[in-house]
């Protein structure tokens, strides 16, 4: 390491560690609600990825004003330190909500600047360098947490302020195309989904046609609408449209684990999707958290998926769909149908889509659906337009998913190249010049 660099520990670098409020105020699960002033962050909130809001709690302004601490500030770098410890996110300026609080099972590291960068700090948190010595402090097996006293006793290397910054530069700027290929995923599928809730939900056509009113569509596709609709099981549904149950898509596999007491079915050939891995996707790519070898995949040959095949959980978090890109397989809490026509998948894939909102809502079958079985799954009813019509759907938003695939591989690769240099750079081992040489060679 250069002789400018100083070796510190965090409780004593140019930093604040903030941790959340353990009072009498700490809100209590009445107090939450799905919207409101104030994000009180949970555990699903901070992941390995950073920040997901998926499901969120909300605190009222009171509440928030009865809290001394834990309230986050721009560029603020959140880790979690118990349960989960090591997760990492970053309260910049992409984060939609103003204010956000931790929980008790997190804390707060605050640069003061100049003298340190916030970016380069949050690089730091994520680097291995600081994880490896996270995993030799933190205690507890049945709960692991990273009491502050422990965090203190960190190491932390800080260069010259411009050094820090460059180092934060490169870094996030691949970070930054990494968030620009998500937003821009999100728009591609909003786009998609926007088109079959008015063709398929909405019935914007038929109700067109019904009213002699013109659909805005080509002659030729706006014939495929009827003009007209009828009661059906689900309700009053376009004329001449079926009910299928789901088994009628094509055929539904139940997933399953292979003996973990086997360490040759583990390696890195073939995706092994669990729920966390399908979290906030589209696709499921070779990004799980596990892979199976192919020995591992051939001990259970009958549970091996296509690419194509769209994937819904039914058990713990259900609802959830995400489609495959490869050859894959899954645990045991996720059900698979993989369609009989390839040219309808993106019409099936939005159809399980709209089942796993009315699955977490409760809706087809009663009560909240925690542990859906593979057969219970399988006559769960779907509604089905014309061939023609779904062949039609799925080639007009092909280009949007082949899209927002393109970008999600090309964001893997970025973060393979950060996880390359983040360690090299943070240690002083690779010099900023050298990063962007090699930046530069690897496009």
């Amino acid at each position: 390491m250069a002789g400018e660099w100083r070796v510190l520990n965090l409780g004593e670098a140019p930093l604040e560690i903030i941790d959340g409020d353990r009072g009498t105020n700490y809100p209590n699960q009445a107090e939450f609600s799905a919207m409101g002033h104030c994000l009180f962050l949970n555990a699903g909130n901070v992941t390995t990825e950073g920040f997901r809001f998926s499901d969120c709690a909300f605190i009222t302004p009171e509440k928030d004003a009865s809290l001394r601490k834990g309230k986050l500030v721009r560029n603020d770098v959140i880790l979690t330190t118990r349960g989960t410890v090591g997760n990492v996110a970053y309260f910049d300026d992409s984060v939609p909500f103003d204010n956000i609080r931790i929980n008790s099972g997190m804390v707060i590291f605050r640069a003061q600047t100049p003298a340190l960068s916030p970016r380069y700090l949050y690089f730091f948190v994520r680097s291995a360098l600081f994880h490896s010595q996270v995993s030799a402090l933190r205690t507890g097996s049945a709960q692991p947490q990273l009491p502050i006293r422990d965090i203190n006793r960190i190491e932390i290397p800080i260069p010259p302020l411009s050094e820090q910054r460059a180092i934060a530069h490169i870094l996030g700027t691949l970070d930054d195309k990494s968030e620009l290929n998500r937003r821009t995923n999100e728009t591609l599928a909003e786009m998609a989904r926007a088109l079959f809730k008015s063709w398929f939900v909405d019935f914007d056509p038929v109700r067109a046609k019904a009213a002699g009113s013109d659909p805005g569509l080509p002659k030729p596709l706006a014939d495929l609408f009827p003009n007209s609709f009828e009661d059906s099981e689900l309700g009053e549904t376009p004329k001449g449209w079926g009910v299928w149950h789901v088994a009628d898509i094509g055929n539904v596999i139940c997933g399953k684990t292979p003996s973990t007491q086997v360490s040759e079915y583990y390696g890195h050939d073939v995706p092994f999707i669990t729920i966390p891995d399908m979290h906030g996707k589209i696709f499921a790519t070779m990004t799980q958290q596990k892979q199976l070898s192919r020995a591992g995949t051939a001990s259970q040959q009958k549970k091996t998926l296509p690419g194509g095949a769209i994937c819904v959980s039914c058990i713990a978090t259900p609802g959830l769909v995400v489609i495959t890109t490869e050859e894959a397989q899954t645990n045991q809490q996720i059900n698979t149908v993989v369609p009989a026509r390839s040219d309808e998948t993106y019409l099936w894939y939005w159809s399980l889509r709209n089942l796993g909102d009315e699955i977490r809502a409760g809706g087809s079958g009663g009560s909240v659906l925690t542990n859906l079985s593979t057969g219970r799954f399988a006559q769960l009813r779907v509604l089905v337009p014309p061939a023609k019509l779904r062949s039609c759907y799925h080639l007009l938003v092909a280009p949007l998913f082949n899209r927002i695939l393109a970008n999600e591989n090309e964001s893997r690769t970025l973060a393979a190249l950060r996880d390359t240099l983040l360690p090299k750079l943070i240690s002083g081992e690779l010099r900023v010049q050298d990063a962007e040489r090699f930046i530069e060679g690897r496009q």
